[in-house]
């Protein structure tokens, strides 16, 4: 994964490398997951459990300095827990995805900024595992956990600027991802709250 972060950012490097903002953001998903299966419901309900988020991007102004469009390349993990007295679960997620946010000035001091933010992403597993006590099953080709995810998010941030060089950040995002395209009697989202840090650069 480390490999695949590193070549994400050389990418966008050299392809944003005159755009007004690149921005690198890192944090912790709070995740649970909605589950329906046609067996019915769950003998034990599943439980939240911690993930990392990555995204590095590029952000840029429209007309008014008031609005912008982010768009950046992110790893997000998506993990759930579950067990009782006979049997413990674990199901640990990655998706690699493109995501979209807009964002609206709502405080801009010379110091400090504020921004609510709205945003689209799309997204597809890369890494999948279940495992129940000893037992470990790969389900990234599961019909309830492939294919491509929509994530509608909603959030706030806050950047703190460094001289002229940047901004650092500090950002609060709830979401949830879905797969509309999924056919099968499984069906499988996942709710999401980020806390995230951010280093932002000018790149003139």
């Amino acid at each position: 994964m480390k490999k695949l972060l590193l070549i994400l950012i050389a990418f966008f490097a050299i392809t944003f490398s005159f755009g007004q903002e690149m921005y690198f953001q890192t944090g912790t998903n709070f995740n649970s997951y909605d589950f329906k299966s046609a067996a019915g419901p769950l003998s034990v309900p599943l439980q939240e459990k911690t993930g990392t988020t990555y995204e590095f991007g590029y952000k840029m102004p429209f007309r008014s300095s008031k609005f912008f469009y982010s768009i950046g390349l992110s790893l997000n993990e998506y993990n759930a827990i579950s067990g009782s007295v006979a049997s413990n679960y674990t199901w640990n997620t990655t998706y690699i995805g493109l995501q979209n946010t807009f964002s609206r000035s709502i405080i801009k001091s010379k110091k400090v900024h504020l921004d609510g933010t709205i945003g689209l992403g799309l997204s597809t597993i890369i890494y999948g595992k279940q495992q129940i006590n000893n037992l470990v099953v790969d389900i990234k080709k599961a019909d309830e956990f492939s294919g491509i995810f929509l994530t509608p998010t909603v959030g706030i941030q806050t950047k703190y600027k460094i001289k002229d060089i940047g901004f650092l950040s500090l950002g609060y995002t709830i979401s949830k991802a879905v797969n509309p395209f999924n056919t099968s009697q499984n069906k499988l989202s996942y709710n999401t709250k980020q806390l995230l840090f951010g280093i932002h650069f000018n790149v003139n």
